[in-house]
């Protein structure tokens, strides 16, 4: 089976070709990064630079069985036209693409981004309603797996993988460490906030998973996540226990936090080239609430599950991250 896999140069997608190329797939990559699609190339994959936004010459890619759209803006605040050129655009593009070419599957990586709300959400399914965007990111999010799955002819499916974290790992656990060592976090609601997170492989397994799935599985959405319910206080406490990071929490109420945060976010949509506010409505939310998905229906049609406990993964990242320095 030959792929084409999008956003290769980020974290996840990096990783994806990886797992694909050991299992005999043959991997196609695309990406932003001039730098990280040098070393993929340098690693031994056909690598086809391209961007998203515009729409895609199937001749820069030749024949392809599949896609897995990995591609994506990830961030809790920022423009909305950043977000459609990036998630809707570039989906609408690439789905686009994978219908002229007659693709068999196209494995769209979503987020559950689009279940958030600012309220205790445990156990959350795939056929549960959806609320009212919380920022633009969920928002296009939603909007790009529309695409995607009203496009019967590529075999679509969805996946929306919780937290992803893992070597590699850039954002979630690397902010959380920053925050805490710059600062006391925010304690909300007596620390009661709880989250299931994913190790990056379980996702890479989902994504295989996903790819030889029978037709039963085109046309559906799951849930991917690690299935252990953690606190957050915890999560955070056991990775700055790692990383030699005493963290200092101030107990705060979360109401007029996420009230500032909103108004910080507005004043920096006003303010062009500021980057991402420190504070986001989107960030201060996860410390307050309980989030967690069902990830049954994975299990029943994937025949997927996770494999990785958070203890066992936050091991692997410290681990891998020593080996990196030696």
């Amino acid at each position: 089976m030959r792929v084409l896999v999008t956003g290769a140069t980020g974290f996840l997608g990096g990783k994806v070709c990886c797992v694909l190329r050991d299992r005999g797939f043959a991997v196609v990559a695309t990406g932003r990064s001039v730098h990280r699609c040098a070393e993929l190339a340098e690693q031994g994959f056909e690598v086809r630079p391209a961007d998203l936004s515009t729409p895609l010459e199937p001749s820069l890619f030749g024949a392809l069985d599949a896609v897995v759209h990995a591609a994506a803006l990830s961030a809790p605040s920022g423009p909305l036209l950043a977000f459609r050129s990036a998630n809707v655009d570039a989906t609408r593009n690439i789905v686009a693409l994978a219908r002229r070419v007659r693709v068999r599957r196209f494995v769209n990586i979503s987020s559950p981004s689009v279940y958030f709300a600012p309220q205790d959400q445990l156990d959350v399914r795939e056929s549960c309603q959806l609320p009212v965007p919380f920022n633009n990111y969920a928002r296009t999010k939603a909007e790009a797996e529309r695409i995607v799955l009203n496009e019967p002819s590529i075999g679509p499916i969805s996946l929306r993988p919780r937290g992803i974290y893992g070597p590699g790992d850039t954002a979630l656990l690397p902010r959380l460490l920053k925050a805490a060592q710059a600062h006391p976090l925010p304690l909300f609601r007596g620390g009661r906030a709880k989250i299931d997170l994913t190790h990056v492989s379980d996702v890479c397994e989902a994504v295989f998973a996903a790819l030889i799935a029978g037709p039963e599985a085109e046309g559906e959405v799951f849930n991917i996540s690690g299935g252990e319910v953690l606190p957050i206080r915890q999560i955070i406490e056991l990775a700055c226990t790692r990383a030699g990071i005493q963290p200092r929490w101030r107990p705060l109420p979360i109401k007029p936090a996420l009230a500032s945060a909103r108004l910080l976010e507005r004043l920096n949509t006003l303010l062009p080239d500021t980057g991402e506010p420190k504070i986001t409505a989107y960030a201060l939310a996860l410390l307050a609430f309980e989030q967690s998905l069902n990830i049954e229906k994975a299990a029943r049609v994937l025949q997927w599950q996770p494999k990785i406990l958070f203890d066992e993964g936050l091991e692997d990242v410290f681990r891998t991250s020593a080996e990196g320095m030696m």
